[in-house]
């Protein structure tokens, strides 16, 4: 791999720019120079093992592409907070670099530090120092995790202070539009009985490939939420690590919600480590022609007294594929756990496929553990009975989907999401508009059931 990785434009030089565009510190420096050493030793995970047997590895590699050195951001990634972003502070970045910041300033007089990580890597190193790269993402793990920390183009930091309780959500849009590796990095830090929302889109007409990393860290008693939104256009690949480490008696709650690029491959990962932690983690995908979606979750109770609820649902058209597998992990001696999992799959034509592949790993022996998972069809029973309430067959498919995802949406406590959702599912649909979760159509889905 080395003189690939060099020919291609990821060698000492590069990771050396990278460092000169971040202004940061010694030891950030030497974080890249580590990680670019194992990026040009490690090999691609094989395509025999089983993380990646449905996904060959090679389909995410880097083959005549080169990291992007966006030195400044256009106006252009402003499109990205459309329908997002209210009067709370927000934060819009192009292929890594800064566009454009709001309401920073208003929470730093709270503490807070609310910027784009190659400011914070400037003017915060030593908040960054324990967490960046360390706290749930690690340049060891593969070589995909190697490069992104070895090229790792920009992001956002959060960090919110003890006590400190944002009401607002904050929001971060990515523009990619670049046509080499963009690996934008997301660090929040959440100390003891904080609480803060961040909601991320990612959106634009990218290309080439995204290699993202997540690091959320909620330490004792605070609560977060966050959520990943990504509708990006065109032929770009995506891999990427979402990574939660839970304090004691602290609360994470995720969202991740994929309707574009057209391969993504995705580890989603919470970590409860210490007694009274709890997850609630959500998914929302739907693919259509040819698109391919590959999530990995994991629930990860390493301590007593702990609490995860997975509810992941995908909704594919055309000849997209998705993977889904999910592990509840117990370790030994963390009693008490209560964990549910759920996976569900809704196909809507012939020729999609799903593939779900839920686990479980106890090695305790006072829990509650249990996980499920589904794959089904349209059943043109339903169709045609909701016709005969004077539905088009393509409205009555629409009021169907909107119905299968409600579960998922009834859950998320930002309106600002939910719209978003509903808004990319009629898009899907070929509607304009969202159908409406209103009291109407869950009459008419309750009638459906009960016709059966």
């Amino acid at each position: 791999m080395e003189d690939a990785a060099v020919r291609e434009g990821f060698d000492r030089a590069t990771v050396e720019r990278l460092a000169e565009l971040w202004e940061g510190p010694e030891w950030l420096r030497r974080r890249r120079q580590q990680a670019w050493e194992l990026f040009r030793s490690l090999p691609l995970p094989p395509p025999t093992h089983e993380a990646w047997r449905r996904t060959p590895p090679e389909r995410l590699a880097w083959d005549g592409l080169g990291p992007v050195l966006q030195e400044r951001g256009d106006e252009v990634a402003r499109q990205g907070l459309d329908g997002l972003r209210g009067d709370g502070p927000a934060l819009a970045l192009h292929n890594g670099a800064v566009a454009g910041s709001w309401g920073a300033e208003r929470l730093r007089r709270a503490g807070v530090v609310f910027c784009d990580l190659r400011t914070a890597a400037r003017e915060w190193p030593d908040l960054l120092e324990p967490f960046l790269f360390r706290a749930g993402l690690r340049a060891e793990e593969n070589a995909f995790t190697a490069q992104h920390v070895a090229f790792a183009t920009g992001g956002v930091f959060l960090y919110v202070p003890a006590g400190v309780e944002l009401e607002e959500p904050l929001v971060v849009a990515d523009w990619v539009d670049g046509e080499g590796l963009v690996a934008p990095h997301t660090l929040v830090v959440l100390e003891p009985r904080s609480r803060a929302t961040l909601v991320q889109r990612r959106t634009g007409p990218g290309t080439g490939l995204v290699n993202l990393g997540v690091e959320l860290v909620v330490r004792d008693g605070a609560q977060l939420g966050y959520a990943q939104l990504q509708d990006l256009r065109g032929p770009v690949r995506e891999f990427g690590v979402v990574r939660a480490r839970v304090g004691r008696d602290a609360t994470v709650r995720t969202l991740v919600a994929s309707f574009g690029a057209s391969l993504e491959k995705l580890f989603v990962e919470s970590v409860l480590d210490s007694p009274g932690g709890a997850s609630e983690m959500l998914g929302a995908f739907f693919a259509d022609d040819a698109q391919h979606y590959d999530v990995h979750t994991l629930q990860e109770h390493q301590a007593p007294h702990t609490a995860s609820d997975l509810l992941y649902k995908v909704a594919l058209l055309g000849s997209a594929r998705s993977v889904f597998a999910g592990l509840i992990r117990v370790h030994p001696g963390a009693q008490k756990t209560n964990a549910f999992q759920s996976n569900r799959n809704l196909l809507l034509s012939p020729e999609a496929r799903a593939d779900s592949k839920p686990e479980l790993e106890i090695m305790a022996n006072d829990l509650r553990c249990t996980h499920g998972s589904a794959v089904s069809r349209l059943e043109e029973p339903h169709l045609f009975y909701l016709q005969t309430r004077g539905l088009t067959r393509q409205q009555a498919v629409h009021m169907i989907v909107e119905g299968f995802f409600s579960e998922v949406l009834d859950r998320l406590p930002v309106e600002r999401v939910r719209w978003w959702l509903e808004q990319k599912v009629a898009e899907k649909m070929g509607a304009e508009a969202p159908l409406g979760r209103v009291a109407a159509l869950r009459g008419l889905l309750e009638e459906v059931a009960q016709s059966r």
